[in-house]
Formats: C-alpha cells, structure tokens, sequence
C-alpha cells in the first residue's frame, strides 16, 4: 500500500462516515487528498495523519471521537493491520507485511514515473536563473544558480507544472560598455579601464575578435570599440552556453534585455501602469509609486534627461512574462540583490498581480571553496574570482551539482574539494551513487545465480526490520518530491537520497539475495530482489531530479 493509496482510503473512510451519518460533514469539507506522514517514532505505526484534528471544528464533535470513527473504517481496509488514536486525535496505521511489501512491486513497474504527482498540474512557471552578465566567466555564484535552478526545474515538472527555464541576457547597460572597452584596451596592450574587467579570458576573446575580424585595428578607435561590443559579447555568451551544456543546464529561453528597449516593450509596460494609476510625473521625471504596495519609496522609471531607469527593463521583462502566458514568474538572485525584493514585490502588485504567487524571488547565499584546508580565491583564468570552470575541473559534473544542491540555497556553504574527490562514505555525492551502483550489481549476481524476480513476488516474506526500514523510505519518496516542489527546495531530493542509500546498505548487509553456494532459490531471494530493484529505481529517478548520474560500477 502506498501513501497515495492510503490517503486514498482516509478520504473514502471520511465520505462513507458523513454518508452513514456517524459523522456530520459537508462533502465540500472533506480533503480531496489527505496528508499522511512517517511518525518520527515507529513503534507509532507506518503512517500518521491529523485529519481528525483539522476536521473536529467543522464536524462539531471532539477529535478523538472523529478519530475513533475512522479507525473502525479505516480497520475494515485490506492491508491494514492496525489502527491507533493517540494524543489529541491522531490516527497512527501500521500496514501488514504484505501491504507494506507491496510498494516494492509498485516502484518497479512505475518505473521513471514513481516520486512524479499532479500538485501543480497545468501551472505555467517561467523560472528565469543563472543571467549573468556577458562580461565574463560563469563565477561560483552562478554556478550554484545554474545547479539549483535546472534542479528546481526538474522537481516542479515531477510535481506536475509546465516549466520554461529562461536566460536574461543582459546586453543593455554600462557593463557592456566596460566589456568593450576592455578587450579595446587589451588589443592595443594598453593597462585595463579602471572600471574594466581583468583576467586571461579578456586576452582571448579580444584575440577572438581580430582573428574574426580582419584590419579590425585600422579602423577609427570608436568602430573598434563597437566591434568589440558587438562580437566580443556574442562570443562570451557562446563560450557561457557551452559552459552550461557541458554542466548539463540547457535554457528553454534565452532573453536579450536590449530587446525590451528595442522592441517599445518598456513604453507598453509603463502605458499599462498608467491606466492602473501607478505611474506620475514629477520633477521632471516619470515615478512608479511603489510605496504604495510595500516599498520604502517610489522608484524612477524614466529620469529627467529622458533615460530609462534600470527598473524600466524589469517592469517590461514581468509583463513580457505575463503575457506569454506564465501563471508564475520565479526569479533566482544572488545574495547581493537582497535589497531588490520589495520594489520587485511593489512593482508585481502594481500590475494588478499577487506577489509571492505571480512573481517569486528566491536569494541564495554565497559558495566558498576549499582545498588543504584554504580558501580558494581566484581563478588562473578568470583572474578575480572561482568560475564554473574552475570547480567542474575539479571534482567533476556529478560532484559538483550535487555539492551545489544538496543544502538549502539561503545558507553559505563551504565546498571541500579534497572531500568531492574522494571515494568515501565521506563524499556525499560518491555515497548515493555507490548505493545505485550496488543495486545493479546485486541485480548482476542475483540472475547468475537464478533468482528472477519474475518467478515469484510475496511481500508477506518481508518480515526483516531493515527490510521494513528500506521499503518505509522508498514509500515517502513521492512526498518527498512534492514537498521539494512547493517549498522551492530542491536539495530536500539529494538529503532524501543520502538517507535511502544508508537504509540500502544497512538491508544489503543484513539480507542476502542471492543464495549461498550449498543453499537453494527461495520465494525470499525473489521478493528482496524485487526490493533491491526498486530502490535502484528511486535513487535513479532521484539522481535524474539532481541533474547527476546514475552510475551502474563505481
């Protein structure tokens, strides 16, 4: 039995009781899906819910008696062996071995789909990271966004949305003035702008640009310099596409903020504010008036010389969003757009949008990497900083996205590049994989020595604690998935991992599959390999999630 199915038979317990009248319910009341989840003690049962607690108001009766009502029911289901009310009104389940065995075959015949729901069925998200400026490498900062966003992605399609990963290309502005002026200055040996960019990379792109445009320095110094804006910032954008394909992150879209000036895209999203009264002149500027949904202050939109304000593109970049169809706009910024969120939030509110649902902002917080126990400060390439570059030929695709992912993106983390490269239990991301490889080796033995799982499948005979363990957290991989998807947390997935593949190890060492030399093949061989073959499974559908391989021999 799984979750799905037991929430299933809470919600018919619910709806036969109101029919039979032992309990007064609207049917409307009655939860279409009933949250169950792992007591943290499970000498509690399998399974614990709290319906009787959110529903006792509504039903007019103490929870304890609601509970009591649907443990009757709920003793009557296949599958169940016991039914608890405990505390205030909570109902604990512990299934019988066979019910409980039952997900193994489940798992194994979903195959990719098991862990994916339909949470967030039909929703369109646009969900726009990494966009960092053309100027330059991707540094460590990106990279984690480029990780942790193309995780996100993957787990809110499992949860059922529709997802465009976008690029915001950021072709408009002083930084690309700076660019240009610095592969100019690099061409003619001359020292960098002051507020130019540094690092061997402005050496060859500036390279890059001559070779490809031949007599290029004969020609007057401003045609130089908007060559070199031109070609030196399609080349560094193609050199950063490279760099995510090769980390395995590729983009849906890859937006030109030029384009939003271009294009009138600006003078609509500002004509629109003006309809909806947000926008005003004063001073000889155009204001939006963000004080009004939350910021500390109105923002200039257009100042007085007739320039446009840099939140000009973001209010024509939203509604360009809005109205390609996006039920949801999710932005992923780095620690230093901190102060970004009330204006963004103000600025979605004044649309007429809801913030926190139409627009969302995620912040996430900086990367330090370590080697010998010292902080790693620069780039050989890059000059100033750690880049994707960098870290990738380091340690890897795998151990890098998965080091990014695997903590919460509103802390600081600490990379110990020693440790990723390491073959250890130590190594987070070589653990889980080592656990997937295991599986299929198991799997490899288990036909050499005649044990099929098709020959037989009787969960009754899983009857082992560590069995019980194992099969407890295959089951909750699908909450898991769901609750990363709503919470906007992908590394819940790469913990959930971790802790799959200490509960494999402890039941490879505790049950055998595959039979001693002098013993003979038993409908117990069968059904745990059953158990080995889904647990591959789930750590590969969990990997797939990450972004990470699924290694079949470490």
């Amino acid at each position: 039995m799984t979750p799905a199915e037991l929430s299933r038979a809470l919600t018919d317990a619910l709806t036969a009781a109101a029919a039979a009248g032992e309990l007064t319910v609207d049917p409307a009341d009655v939860p279409a899906e009933v949250r169950v989840e792992r007591p943290k003690n499970r000498d509690h049962g399998d399974w614990a819910t709290s319906v009787a607690l959110q529903l006792a108001k509504k039903v007019g009766r103490p929870p304890r008696e609601v509970a009591a009502v649907l443990a009757g029911r709920l003793a009557q289901v296949p599958g169940i062996a016991a039914v608890d009310v405990a505390g205030p009104g909570f109902l604990n389940v512990t299934l019988d071995a066979a019910a409980a065995g039952g997900l193994a075959r489940d798992v194994v015949e979903a195959g990719p789909a098991y862990g994916r729901g339909t949470a967030i069925a039909g929703e369109r998200i646009d969900l726009e990271f990494v966009s960092a400026n053309p100027t330059g490498p991707i540094h460590l900062g990106g990279t984690r966004w480029a990780a942790v966003g193309d995780s996100l992605a993957r787990v809110l399609e499992a949860a059922g949305a529709e997802v465009t990963r976008e690029y915001y290309f950021n072709d408009h502005g002083a930084q690309i003035d700076r660019f240009a002026r610095s592969l100019l200055a690099r061409a003619h040996d001359e020292p960098a702008p002051e507020d130019g960019y540094g690092g061997d990379y402005i050496s060859e792109i500036a390279g890059a640009v001559i070779a490809k445009v031949p007599g290029l320095l004969e020609e007057p110094r401003e045609v130089q310099q908007e060559t070199f804006r031109r070609e030196g910032v399609e080349l560094m954008f193609a050199e950063i596409r490279q760099s995510l394909g090769e980390f395995g992150v590729h983009f849906d879209v890859y937006f030109h903020e030029d384009s939003l000036h271009a294009s009138g895209a600006v003078d609509r999203a500002l004509a629109r504010l003006r309809e909806l009264g947000n926008v005003y002149e004063a001073d000889g500027a155009t204001w939006l008036r963000t004080s009004a949904f939350g910021d500390d202050k109105d923002r200039v939109v257009v100042k007085s010389d007739g320039n446009a304000a840099y939140i000009s593109g973001d209010l024509a970049y939203y509604l360009d969003k809005r109205e390609r169809g996006f039920d949801r706009a999710v932005i992923m910024l780095g620690a230093d757009h901190h102060g970004y969120v009330a204006r963004m939030m103000a600025m979605c509110a004044a649309f007429g949008d809801v913030p926190g649902k139409n627009l969302e902002i995620l912040i996430g917080q900086m990367v330090n990497l370590v080697k010998d126990g010292v902080p790693v400060r620069m780039s050989k390439r890059a000059g100033t900083v750690v880049t994707m570059e960098d870290l990738v030929e380091q340690v890897g695709v795998d151990a890098a996205r998965y080091s990014l992912v695997r903590s919460s993106v509103d802390t600081s983390i600490d990379i110990d590049l020693d440790l990723l490269v390491k073959r250890s239990n130590d190594n987070p991301v070589f653990y889980v994989q080592y656990a997937h490889a295991r599986t299929v080796n198991v799997g490899v033995n288990a036909a050499a020595a005649g044990v099929r799982r098709e020959d037989a499948f009787d969960p009754s005979l899983l009857v082992e604690e560590t069995e019980s363990l194992l099969l407890a957290a295959l089951a909750e991989f699908p909450a898991v998935v769901a609750r990363a998807a709503e919470l906007r947390e992908p590394h819940r997935v790469a913990r959930y991992l971790e802790e799959l593949a200490g509960k494999y190890h402890k039941f490879y060492d505790a049950c055998r599959i595959s039979p001693r030399a002098d013993e003979d093949v038993t409908d117990v061989h069968r059904t745990r390999l059953w158990v080995n073959d889904a647990t591959r499974q789930v750590l590969a559908n969990g990997l797939r999630l990450l972004g990470v391989s699924a290694p079949e021999r470490m």
